[in-house]
């Protein structure tokens, strides 16, 4: 966190949203710097790699990638702020503390509310907000909410270079001692997210867990055959790579 006067970054879709919260953050806390503005969660991941704010303020329904996919992201680099129309998320989040809503329009004593918590909490390392990320990606579910949203890209460090890789691309994730191998058609790159993590963040019906170590997109398999030994084997596209399907998993793939 900067020792300097406090940064922020505001991720909404729409402008005049965007326009509101910056006037009224300025109202209320002048010294603030807004670093950058983001219309979507894509931009928003690269802009705070980018200017490294103290604070990122979140839409929450944004498109390409969520706020709630955006802040498990950057939870651990930043201060986050969900920024939302949708006053059941706000409540519980409220009382757990840690996580920190304005609701719009945004303003008033909320407002001064969010902006006295922050002040006190800038300079210091952010809280683990991840639990109650999930445990707000998992209310979804409930009718009265926006239904649950899955990880649609995965976070790699590259060398110096972040990279963004669309679920669209990937044919699988394999576990690899500490880390977890995700392979695309152009080849492979390590992440730190375990096959648990991603088992539970990914989408059911794009991705199978065929074995304890292995995840496959459906739609990346090619065929599901048995070798000599009698094990299912699944051959994935662009890969030509077998990959084991464990007994218990045999269910999958009833026809066979």
């Amino acid at each position: 966190m900067s020792s300097q006067a406090p940064t922020a970054l505001i991720a909404d879709d729409e402008e005049p949203m965007r326009d509101m919260l910056r006037k009224r953050l300025h109202d209320c806390w002048p010294e603030l710097t807004i670093v950058a503005e983001a219309a979507n969660g894509i931009e928003a991941i690269a802009l705070a790699g980018q200017h490294r704010p103290d604070i990122v303020f979140l839409d929450i329904r944004m498109p390409g990638l969520s706020g709630i996919e955006a802040a498990r992201m950057l939870f651990n680099r930043c201060h986050v702020v969900f920024v939302t129309a949708y006053d059941q998320y706000a409540i519980e989040a409220f009382e757990q503390g840690a996580l920190d809503y304005l609701l719009k329009p945004v303003g008033g004593e909320r407002l001064k509310t969010t902006c006295a918590r922050l002040k006190q909490r800038v300079g210091r390392a952010p809280d683990d907000i991840a639990q109650q990320l999930g445990r707000l990606l998992a209310q979804g579910a409930q009718p009265a909410q926006p239904p649950r949203t899955y990880l649609h890209w995965i976070q790699a460090q590259v060398g110096s270079s972040l990279r963004m890789i669309s679920t669209r691309e990937i044919l699988f994730f394999r576990a690899d001692e500490k880390y977890t191998r995700v392979q695309t058609a152009q080849g492979e790159v390590l992440i730190r997210k375990t096959l648990k993590e991603l088992a539970d963040e990914l989408d059911p019906d794009e991705f199978w867990r065929i074995h304890r170590s292995t995840l496959v997109r459906v739609d990346a398999i090619a065929e599901v055959t048995r070798d000599l030994r009698g094990r299912q084997m699944v051959r994935v596209k662009q890969s030509g790579e077998e990959l084991e399907v464990s007994r218990g998993n045999t269910h999958l793939f009833q026809q066979m």
